[in-house]
């Protein structure tokens, strides 16, 4: 059976079980990936995977079950497993459960690929982790490592509305870090970040970033980063570099907006939110220069797509305007449930699991600014980049984050290196000291976002820039 076929065959057995909706969702992925280490590649994984995965709601409850082939007979049993699962659940009545209109679309869509990332050969991928892995050796690391993952996946809708989509999206990225050994002492730097850079486009984007034009680099300042000066402690002046500032806007804004978690749906990973739904367009989230979107029609970004796994097509929306709380991220049962009109933001990381709410591409809008004017407008402060750790407490709102480098900032000069940076904060208080913002937006990609109970690993893209935030706690207090 074609894709089609057997997400059509599932949908209608849960309808005949009794269902008052059910969609189905055929999936077939491919992933590869390659690591390296000091000059020699380490391992190579290559799978590949193709099943289907059925909803069915009966009265207020959702009943999921998936199988791994795509005969009629499989789809039409899975549909009314599906449909068997909710009605046994529903026997525990629940509130009202309604979904948001979204127009029946009949639709293809496919990511743009320049480069077929599964079509380079592999020595020529082996070569370039080899060789930047080896670079980082012969300038001093003692521990030189390199990635690349690629995923390239198909999928097949259909909905008892009347949905019939398909999408093929590929996803690439990859990254080198070196590790450097003192005594009592370890660092680390990588590039571009410390889990490699990753959007859905072809192989062009890992060439783009000429990974071993910056192994030496890094190598070199790992080591010096072994007796550079520990990043004092104290309240001041912090600027952040895009990479990890993608980072605190993953933790402390994108997690914090998934609808699910709001409404107490969902407490897994990353607990539930600080976030109440009455404020809802009142509330100061942070400075006004904080323009946060919900964005997954960015051409190129992690979180980037045609339509959700609910058949809802790729919108633009805004989380934070102007530094009020104004957007979520839902999915139709869920934005019913809270008066919304919207959903959108509803994925899963394989036909085998359930979807859910996931973060798309939750990024900043462009500053003013540059780094440059940042540090050249800042007197006192540290510069820090490159994420090394984080926590975050699960309400999304006290965070501390480690840094793999960091710089003084004096009088308007970038300084003398600091190891160990970290900084401190509580989400909104944070995020309302922002008074400088970058122009220079990087969608950066987060391909390991975890979230669900059983676990499941979303791809999720973070547009950011370098910003400052005044009078931040940073370092450790003796």
């Amino acid at each position: 059976m074609t894709g089609f076929d057997a997400a059509t065959a599932a949908v209608q057995a849960a309808l005949d079980a009794g269902a008052r909706y059910a969609d189905a969702r055929v999936m077939h992925r491919r992933y590869e990936s390659m690591s390296a280490r000091n000059g020699d590649i380490e391992e190579l994984t290559q799978d590949e995977s193709i099943g289907l995965g059925v909803r069915a709601l009966v009265g207020s409850s959702w009943g999921f079950h998936a199988v791994p082939e795509l005969s009629d007979a499989a789809a039409r049993d899975a549909g009314r497993r599906a449909a068997a699962i909710a009605t046994a659940s529903a026997r525990v009545p629940g509130p009202p459960i309604d979904l948001v209109a979204v127009e029946a679309t009949v639709a293809s869509w496919a990511s743009a690929c320049d480069v077929d990332p599964l079509g380079v050969p592999l020595t020529d991928k082996g070569d370039l982790l080899a060789r930047a892995t080896a670079t980082m050796r012969e300038h001093g690391a003692d521990l030189a490592e390199g990635l690349y993952q690629i995923w390239d996946t198909t999928k097949w809708f259909v909905s008892s509305e009347g949905h019939r989509i398909d999408q093929r999206i590929r996803e690439c990225g990859g990254g080198i870090s070196a590790t450097s050994i003192g005594d009592g002492e370890t660092q680390r730097r990588s590039y571009p970040s410390y889990r490699g850079q990753y959007g859905t486009t072809g192989w062009e984007l890992v060439t783009s970033l000429d990974l071993a034009a910056h192994a030496a680099r890094i190598a070199e300042e790992s080591r010096e980063l072994l007796t550079a000066p520990e990043c004092p402690s104290g309240e001041t002046d912090l600027i952040l570099g895009g990479e990890q500032l993608a980072l605190q806007i993953h933790e402390s804004v994108g997690h914090a907006i998934e609808l699910d978690r709001i409404l107490g749906w969902e407490a897994a990973f990353a607990g539930t939110s600080w976030l109440d739904l009455s404020r809802l367009g009142t509330l100061r989230y942070g400075s006004e220069l904080m323009n946060v979107t919900i964005d997954p029609t960015i051409p190129g970004a992690l979180g980037s797509f045609g339509f959700d796994d609910e058949g809802s097509p790729a919108a633009r929306r805004d989380a934070v305007r102007e530094g009020r709380w104004v957007g979520v991220l839902a999915g139709r049962d869920s934005a019913a449930v809270a008066g919304l009109d919207h959903g959108g933001s509803v994925r899963a990381d394989g036909w085998a699991r359930l979807p859910m709410v996931r973060m798309t591409n939750v990024g900043l809008e462009p500053g003013p600014h540059t780094l440059d004017e940042i540090i050249a407008a800042t007197d006192d402060g540290v510069l820090m980049d490159i994420n090394r750790s984080w926590s975050i407490d699960d309400k999304r709102l006290n965070f501390q984050f480690g840094c793999e480098v960091g710089w003084e900032v004096k009088k308007g000069r970038r300084g003398r290196m600091l190891r160990n940076p970290t900084y401190t904060g509580i989400g909104p208080v944070f995020w309302r000291s922002m008074d400088m913002l970058s122009s220079e937006i990087v969608p950066w990609g987060t391909p390991n976002c975890g979230k669900g109970q059983p676990g499941q690993t979303g791809h999720t893209g973070h547009p950011a820039a370098p910003a400052r935030f005044r009078n931040v706690r940073v370092g450790v207090r003796a």
